[in-house]
């Protein structure tokens, strides 16, 4: 892979703020205090350009009697009591910056949850299940929450090889949230920027640049190419220069990529910040800091 600037525009617009810092989940699972710490490390370092926002059950937030000082990204059942206590911590002063909502909502009566509680103007993600990933049904979800207004959020791994969609699922996914226009977050299994057998599991995991490529290429490419994108294992088939991000022969330019982050592929959780910062180092896409 080519060297690049840390500066150069394409990296800014690929990878600005795309790691959602998940601490407080597996494998991590550090404590509050721990993952604050951790979480205030890496803004204060020199890839804090990276970093988005801080993920945190929502129930963990009315346990604590101050709101952590970050950007927050609650986790929330959605039901009236839950977001209402959410909605008041926010009126507190929580810097509540997006929701995430668990699996298996109904998307219509998550968007009237969310006005009844006053946070419909926030950012909010529901999971869709595995068992939806998968046809009519894939579609009939992406063209309901295109309809409410809410984004999806894609779960990518787990501790289980079960946990782990497959390529042609991942790649069905990102294909119907871009035919149909609603933005995603990844969740689980994406430590690493591109697709590998995990050592200890023996299991494939994803990689979010495959997913960064999906996502920048999916208006232009067909299913099929797709799936080719989420299965690379090669890093060399990705590149960066100052002004473009290719796959293989498929490049997209700066203003493409900031689309492709702002419109569809948002943001993705990890519960390392250093790991996906490492392997970008080695494979000579961010310089040594």
């Amino acid at each position: 892979m080519q060297t690049s600037r840390a500066s150069a525009p394409a990296l800014q617009a690929a990878f600005g703020a795309l790691i959602d810092y998940a601490g407080l989940f597996p494998p991590a699972k550090l404590s509050l205090a721990q993952a604050m710490a951790e979480y205030a490390a890496a803004r204060a370092g020199p890839h804090a350009w990276m970093l988005g926002r801080f993920i945190l059950p929502a129930s963990l937030l009315e346990q604590s009697p101050e709101a952590p000082a970050a950007p927050l990204s609650a986790i929330v059942e959605p039901n009236p009591a839950a977001l209402a206590a959410l909605a008041a911590r926010r009126a507190q002063g929580a810097t509540i910056e997006a929701i995430e909502i668990s699996p298996g909502s109904g998307r219509a009566s998550v968007g009237t949850l969310l006005s009844a509680a006053g946070l419909s103007t926030l950012p909010a993600f529901v999971e869709i299940p595995r068992a939806q990933l998968e046809g009519d049904r894939l579609a009939e979800a992406m063209t309901e929450l295109a309809r409410v207004g809410l984004g999806a959020k894609l779960r990518c791994g787990g501790t289980t090889r079960d946990a782990f969609p497959s390529v042609d699922e991942v790649a069905r996914f990102i294909g119907s949230a871009v035919l149909a226009r609603v933005p995603f977050k990844a969740t689980a299994g994406l430590h690493h920027p591109v697709r590998h057998v995990d050592a200890a599991g023996g299991f494939p995991m994803h990689g979010f640049l495959n997913l960064l490529a999906a996502a920048a290429f999916a208006r232009r490419v067909d299913v099929a190419t797709l799936e080719l994108i989420i299965a690379e294992e090669d890093a060399g088939a990705f590149a960066f220069d100052d002004t473009s991000f290719a796959w293989r022969d498929e490049r997209a330019g700066v203003a493409e990529l900031a689309t492709a982050r702002r419109t569809t592929f948002v943001s993705y959780g990890s519960c390392s910040f250093a790991e996906p910062i490492d392997d970008l180092v080695a494979l000579r896409i961010l310089p040594l800091p």
